[in-house]
């Protein structure tokens, strides 16, 4: 058994396509096909149930996948090993964010520290994240809400009250708090449900009878502030995200625990290196100084 096999099979197994497979891994479907042949040849079973150029995992397929994900994972981790060991000040360390109103600031405090690390940063959705935690292919991710599962360590840092953003001129700007039922005949521009805010928020209205009507739904927070200035709705913003623009102007709800929980999440056997825990260090210390 060859270990280009193994990362065949786990891409395959991952696309259920072969085209799909074979443009991602840079290789012909012949070739691709050809080495999930010998793999299968060499186990002695189908790994998967074929449909046209769609590949579903058997049932012995879906055995051995957890097994080739382990060993990939190991062979992983010991090369990150070697590569803190043999170049310790140099590196790159691995995140996957879906709440990102923090990360310059935390990224900002390690570059002091560390210099000469690299950072390979992504937005995801929280299903995404899942999914390069359990393989092992980030040191950490930043998510609200939190993720608790057998292989991941869970540490909640931060509890970020949720504000209600409105723009200078609004009937609401000269006051400090609001109660959410205040809020049923205004428009809002938000994020689009899946993220994690948003569902928070839309379970604690809904609660109190009050169905939020968006006028805007989209997929990147930073842009509701130019939204707001704009006037074309109100918002629900994480504290985190607030900025010091004089154009918007910030409520606390009033009667209700609208509050998100910021986790820290890493793959419970994930190699960490020196980089990666002083990493977590940072976060720690960024999130204890901005309670």
């Amino acid at each position: 058994m060859e270990l280009l096999q193994l990362q065949y099979f786990l891409e395959v197994a991952r696309l259920e396509h072969v085209t799909e497979a074979a443009r991602s891994l840079h290789v012909t479907q012949s070739s691709l096909s050809k080495t999930i042949q010998r793999l299968e040849e060499d186990l002695g079973v189908p790994l998967f149930d074929r449909v046209g150029r769609k590949l579903r995992l058997n049932a012995f397929g879906n055995s051995f996948l957890r097994r080739a994900e382990r060993a990939l994972f190991e062979l992983e981790q010991g090369k990150q090993e070697i590569r803190d060991l043999s170049s310790p000040e140099h590196g790159t360390l691995k995140l996957a964010v879906n709440t990102a109103g923090t990360l310059p600031h935390i990224l900002r405090e390690f570059r002091k520290k560390r210099p000469h690390i690299q950072f390979l940063v992504q937005m995801l959705t929280t299903e995404e994240m899942v999914s390069l935690l359990h393989r092992g292919e980030v040191d950490f991710c930043l998510s609200s809400p939190p993720i608790e599962e057998d292989d991941i360590e869970c540490q909640i840092v931060f509890l970020d009250p949720i504000l209600v953003a409105v723009p200078m001129g609004h009937r609401l700007a000269g006051r400090s708090s609001v109660s959410l039922t205040e809020l049923k005949d205004e428009w809002f521009v938000g994020v689009k449900k899946g993220h994690g805010t948003r569902d928070l928020v839309d379970s604690v209205c809904q609660s109190v009878g009050l169905f939020p009507k968006y006028v805007y739904e989209g997929n990147e927070p930073a842009r509701l502030s130019y939204l707001l200035e704009a006037g074309i709705g109100i918002a629900f913003m994480p504290s985190t995200a607030r900025n010091s623009r004089d154009s918007i102007h910030y409520l606390e709800v009033e009667g209700q625990e609208l509050v998100r929980k910021i986790a820290l999440l890493r793959h419970g056997s994930r190699y960490l290196s020196r980089a990666a825990l002083e990493f977590r260090e940072v976060v720690i210390e960024y999130f204890v100084n901005n309670r």
